[in-house]
């Protein structure tokens, strides 16, 4: 049982949900994941076998748990539900969720010769949520325990941003990356509502920081506050904040200082269907940097 999904252009379908959720003023990236589920209240989406989903990925299950308000965070398809002693109701409607491979072909080259090239392709297929499925072990459906006091430092988050090894610095009332100078500027961790909200910012700058020219040197023509270089920079960084948290287990909530980027994201997102696996790629190179480069102190979970 699948959607005849690869029919409709996978990057105009994705596209399409990132922009209706965008166009009421939701970012999916925020919220719907933070949910009481014993996988985590705040979890990257999950396949069946509790390997985490990356890049766009993150981004269109996301936005289908959002949209139909579950809280479980894994997926699986029609095949895996079955082995494991389970079955997707009747009438229930999959996500879809895509991955990237290349195949080869053999063409003419300039010397006469056939010479192989490697043709890269998106490959979509659909999976259900487990709330979707009956007859699951228990432990899919299982709810998570209370959260801890919001409101105390983070062990993890400290460890994990100290190992980093960026500049941050605190002061102020401002949270921004100059790049020139390579240093990050937080208020301090007492002006915040709470930790996840520090921690949440932290983890966006630090995502901004991965942008230098020593590090994965990313450059979007940005050359004004407000063009469409900048927009798709906040893009990422805002992308890279939501998968790190996810998997930190911290709450991502919406900063007010950036509903004024909702028309720009949403005029790239219209004029290029590709922006957003784009950004959500970029997104996840600057998360798996920031992991390798924490990996030296603490083990990733």
């Amino acid at each position: 049982m699948t959607d005849n999904i690869n029919k409709q252009d996978i990057y105009t379908r994705i596209t399409n949900q990132i922009v209706a959720a965008l166009e009421t003023g939701v970012k999916p990236w925020t919220q719907p994941w933070n949910a009481a589920h014993a996988a985590g209240h705040v979890s990257r989406p999950l396949r069946h076998n509790g390997q985490p989903y990356a890049g766009i990925n993150v981004l269109t299950l996301w936005c289908s748990a959002m949209e139909r308000h579950y809280a479980a965070p894994i997926w699986m398809t029609f095949k895996q539900a079955i082995e494991l002693g389970g079955h997707v109701r009747k009438g229930e409607k999959g996500s879809p969720v895509v991955y990237a491979n290349t195949i080869l072909r053999t063409e003419e080259g300039e010397n006469g010769e056939d010479e192989e090239r490697a043709i890269p392709f998106l490959k979509a297929y659909t999976v259900f949520n487990v709330e979707q499925v009956e007859g699951l072990p228990a432990h899919y459906y299982a709810l998570a325990e209370a959260e801890p006091n919001p409101d105390r430092r983070i062990a993890r988050a400290e460890s994990f941003f100290d190992a980093t090894g960026f500049d941050i610095r605190h002061g102020g009332d401002s949270a921004f990356y100059v790049p020139s100078l390579d240093y990050i500027q937080m208020p301090p961790f007492e002006a915040f509502r709470d930790a996840q909200s520090y921690y949440a910012t932290l983890a966006h700058e630090s995502t901004h920081a991965t942008r230098h020219e020593s590090r994965l040197d990313r450059d979007f023509g940005r050359k004004r506050f407000g063009d469409e270089g900048y927009a798709r920079e906040e893009l990422v960084a805002e992308l890279g904040a939501a998968f790190l948290c996810a998997d930190l287990g911290l709450r991502l909530e919406d900063r007010e200082d950036h509903a004024s980027y909702l028309a720009s994201w949403l005029k790239v997102l219209k004029d290029d269907k590709r922006a957003i696996f784009t950004a959500a790629a970029h997104a996840q190179r600057a998360v798996d940097f920031l992991h390798n480069a924490a990996s030296r102190i603490m083990p990733r979970r």
